[in-house]
């Protein structure tokens, strides 16, 4: 049996190839016999570097100086694929770089972010894809575009502070981008508007360590920027209102300010990677991530991957932290079944500390389950 097995990362426990590597494993130790193929996917969030990495290998990565959402140093990569650079935010902009106590995206930055970038444009990148996801931050892109030039400034003419909050006091921009003429792609599968119920603070802002309050002080502040961002010159009409605009913290709204656009980040994958050549062998598909929820449902790695499956009528099996979609709901994606590392060890905690064993032991039991 063909069995491709791509999973995301399960946010804060094990990494995509991890994810893969631990399943595969197990499958192997039941039927050893069986083909599996480990293509490990991203959706723009942490792991993209990565993944890209694995399926370009001619691209040359190399690591960059950067800061953390708390302007702390850190190491970021760029990965350069001729005249085209790929980073991820999440290195620079990440809630995995900041301890529980310390997330607050009324005062967290970008800023990181655009050292990566402009180290890109250094190396000869032409066009810079920006992997959006996982992000700490809640400040429209101010750091990153503080970072290339282009500093948001209160009435008086004075830098404004770090983070989503001082952006309530933003009155311009203390110049335009640096970009050198470069196009920027964000890569997401976040499909939110920048603003309001359904906007990168509301929904997103909670996960970030925002309460009831600063969630609205962090909206009321990103309208005020929106109104700055909308008078750049490649800013497009209705900014605040575009899908994606929401991306990271309203990182997709500036990235759409200096021209840029928003692609799929499963479908940028799927297509560098040859996911869909693969999907046409497949006996079997196998994906995953570390939450399977209703969110999961609406474009990321395991619904571009159960879609994809579903139409080439080839069954999908989706391994999770947790599962909390409903079986009607993920049915209609394409999901054939779901199975919980919770549910397995019947605790999160030892689901959260011992993902591989728990990979290890699906793996054996869908091995016995499916294999031919």
């Amino acid at each position: 049996m063909r069995v491709l097995v791509c999973p995301d990362k399960f946010a804060g426990t094990i990494s995509a190839v991890g994810v893969a590597e631990a399943f595969a494993e197990g499958w192997r130790s039941e039927k050893p016999g069986d083909e599996l193929v480990l293509h490990p996917l991203s959706d723009g969030g942490p792991g993209f570097g990565e993944v890209l990495a694995t399926a370009l290998p001619d691209a040359k990565r190399f690591a960059v100086p950067t800061t953390d959402p708390l302007g702390r140093p850190v190491e970021g990569h760029v990965l350069l694929d001729g005249e085209t650079a790929y980073v991820e935010s999440a290195e620079a902009c990440g809630l995995h770089l900041l301890a529980e106590a310390e997330r607050d995206p009324k005062h967290t930055t970008t800023f990181g972010l655009g050292s990566l970038v402009l180290a890109a444009l250094e190396a000869g990148a032409r066009e810079v894809v920006i992997g959006l996801g996982g992000s700490a931050t809640n400040d429209g892109g101010a750091g990153f575009l503080a970072a290339v030039g282009a500093a948001p400034l209160d009435a008086a003419g004075y830098a404004l502070p770090y983070g989503g909050a001082a952006l309530a006091g933003v009155a311009a921009l203390g110049g335009e981008p640096r970009l050198r003429g470069a196009t920027l792609v964000a890569a997401t599968d976040v499909d939110s508007p920048l603003l309001g119920l359904h906007g990168a603070s509301a929904v997103y802002g909670p996960q970030k360590g925002a309460g009831r309050e600063d969630v609205f002080v962090l909206d009321g502040a990103l309208t005020r920027f929106a109104e700055v961002l909308g008078g750049l010159p490649g800013a497009p009409a209705g900014l605040a209102g575009l899908p994606g605009a929401g991306a990271a913290g309203g990182l997709g709204a500036a990235i759409l300010a200096v021209g840029g656009r928003v692609e799929s980040g499963i479908g940028l994958v799927r297509r560098l990677t040859g996911l869909d050549a693969e999907l046409e062998e497949a006996g079997l598909v196998v994906t995953g991530e570390g939450s399977f929820d209703e969110q999961s449902l609406r474009g990321k790695v395991v619904a571009g991957v159960a879609n994809a499956a579903r139409d080439l009528g080839v069954p999908c099996v989706v391994l999770a932290g947790r599962v909390d979609a409903g079986r009607r709901e993920a049915a209609s994606i394409g999901v054939t079944e779901a199975h919980s590392l919770v549910e397995h060890f019947g605790s999160v905690a030892t689901a959260l500390a011992r993902p591989a064993d728990g990979l290890r032991e699906l793996g054996r039991r869908l091995a016995r389950q499916w294999s031919r």
